[in-house]
């Protein structure tokens, strides 16, 4: 359930219950292995209030889906592209750097989270890429290839960000994602700034 603000306090707390719960769950087992039953009793509620607000427990990731992709296209929303894509890479990073580590778990692992991944993907991608008159230019095969690309030099860098338990400094993250993405092989390895 959105939450607009004008709710009781009580109900507020309630879905922040629930939702905190449901993240922490995400990071400690597979959302698969995760229950509604579990879920409310971890979160001091009974089932029926969950259903109250919620059909199931995907229904409640559908919603946590879209407030990340929202909240991600939200700071994005007045860039040009292609024309800003360095700048829509250096948000990306800084705004996955600043999610906690339901987001990372998303992001990072495989199986059903590839999924959830990949529809949030889509959604962000309908509200910037296809809103370029360039890339609608491209015929299908292209736009294909281009954003897998584009999508899988980022999220391979964050993983391997993640991994390595975020020791590089996040600008040089960013540094070389915009270098890949827009200067391919030939940049990373005629930079004259090469560490």
């Amino acid at each position: 359930m959105q939450l607009t603000g004008s709710e009781d306090l009580r109900v507020i707390k309630t879905i922040r219950a629930i939702k905190s719960t449901f993240e922490t769950l995400l990071c400690e087992q597979e959302y698969e292995t995760i229950t509604v039953k579990a879920l409310c009793d971890r979160a001091a509620i009974n089932k029926k209030t969950f259903y109250h607000y919620y059909p199931s427990l995907d229904d409640l990731l559908a919603e946590m889906q879209i407030e990340i992709s929202s909240a991600y296209i939200e700071h994005v929303k007045g860039f040009r592209l292609p024309e800003q894509i360095r700048e829509i890479n250096r948000e990306f990073f800084r705004y996955s750097a600043s999610q906690g580590p339901a987001y990372e778990k998303i992001t990072c692992a495989s199986g059903r989270y590839s999924y959830i991944r990949q529809q949030m993907i889509n959604r962000v991608t309908a509200r910037t890429w296809e809103q370029s008159a360039a890339y609608r230019k491209l015929d299908d095969f292209t736009r294909g290839a281009f954003l897998e690309h584009i999508n899988s030099i980022n999220v391979m860098l964050y993983r391997r960000w993640v991994a390595d338990g975020k020791r590089e400094p996040i600008e040089k993250l960013i540094a070389l994602a915009n270098t890949l993405t827009t200067e391919g092989i030939d940049g990373l390895f005629t930079r004259k700034d090469k560490a």
